[in-house]
């Protein structure tokens, strides 16, 4: 039986996967050039590092309408056949090892001269979940003009009536900037070292970082099971992978307003010893190195905060990021979780 190691991500709430080893690098949306005569479904290009990579909106390449571009998004950059390719994806869950045993081929519904047309391969059924295995040389079959122009690594000019995703905020905008220029530099210019990885969540309106090595994953929340006679900052419990973790709402610690129990949403599922546990948040939007001259003491403005609380913050997305000391509120900040409450 052979087995072969698959990224799987979501789309629109259906699952897909690519051959692990075509997918060179996994992004947050950057802002992106729109290109005059493309095809709709290419809906911009980014310079990566030098190489000019047009990017394909899946939604649009299987026909539908277009959907508004969230920070949350995730760009998959795929190499195929020399080409480099970059897909939007809702989110991007993890690398599954298939076996052919779990592989049926699709139906052709009558149009077996079509296959230049099919882009799903074949589906395969893991567990309760059914995943749509790509066809990459279906898929990622351009128009000439569009290779031509990443071969030579020049972006045009942007096309005022064609702006990149022109109903998000402001804030999203520097954002989506912001991004871009970071992968406009070769990795070997950019100055990592000494930089503390952050991830980046949004809660109540406010930006926090989460020192990325107690993060255990990002994780969708689509149902909550309160846990009766708990503290108002548990939110309950969600069933993981076969595995109960509970949930915690962290703005009590904080002091940020409290208006009782959440809504099922984003969470970040952190490690800290023996303590597994989801934070709740409103977005999940993306992983950071902060440099130790970026961090500050927290400012008057923001000390409604509770400091106590806080490593320091730093300019972020035209706003002030707070760095969380997470370990420090979940075991001193009252909100201690009792996995058996």
């Amino acid at each position: 039986m052979m087995r072969t190691s698959r990224l799987v991500f979501s789309l629109q709430s259906s699952l897909y996967a690519v051959e692990a080893h075509v997918v060179r690098e996994i992004l947050w949306l950057p802002e992106l050039t729109p290109i005059e005569e493309a095809p709709g479904y290419i809906v911009g290009v980014f310079n990566f590092r030098g190489k000019i990579v047009p990017v394909m909106d899946l939604h649009i390449r299987f026909g539908h309408a277009p959907q508004r571009y969230r920070l949350t998004n995730r760009v998959v950059v795929l190499e195929h056949a020399g080409l480099l390719m970059g897909i939007i994806v809702n989110d991007v869950h993890d690398v599954q090892s298939i076996s052919t045993e779990e592989i049926e081929a699709v139906t052709t519904y009558g149009q077996e001269g079509e296959t230049r047309s099919r882009f799903i391969a074949s589906v395969a059924k893991v567990e309760e979940d059914l995943i749509m295995l790509l066809h990459l040389e279906n898929l990622m079959r351009l128009p000439e003009g569009i290779e031509e122009m990443s071969e030579e690594g020049k972006i045009p000019p942007p096309l005022e009536e064609r702006s990149f995703c022109p109903e998000a905020a402001s804030e999203e905008k520097a954002i989506f900037r912001e991004r871009a220029r970071n992968l406009m530099r070769p990795i070997e210019n950019q100055d990592l070292t000494g930089g503390t990885p952050l991830a980046v969540i949004g809660l109540s309106g406010e930006y926090f970082g989460i020192a990325l090595d107690i993060v255990r994953e990002f994780v969708d929340i689509p149902h909550v099971t309160p846990v009766p006679c708990c503290p108002e900052h548990i939110v309950g419990v969600t069933n993981l992978r076969g595995d109960l973790l509970t949930l915690v709402d962290i703005r009590r610690a904080l002091k940020m307003p409290f208006g009782g129990k959440r809504a099922p949403g984003k969470g970040v599922v952190v490690q800290i010893d023996d303590l597994c546990a989801g934070v709740m948040a409103d977005e999940v939007l993306e992983v950071i190195y902060l440099q130790p001259t970026n961090i500050i003491p927290v400012p008057e403005a923001v000390q409604s905060l509770n400091e106590e609380f806080l490593k320091g913050t730093a300019p972020y997305g035209g706003k002030m990021l707070s760095i969380l000391d997470l370990p420090k509120i979940l075991t001193q900040g009252d909100l201690v979780v009792n996995e058996e409450a």
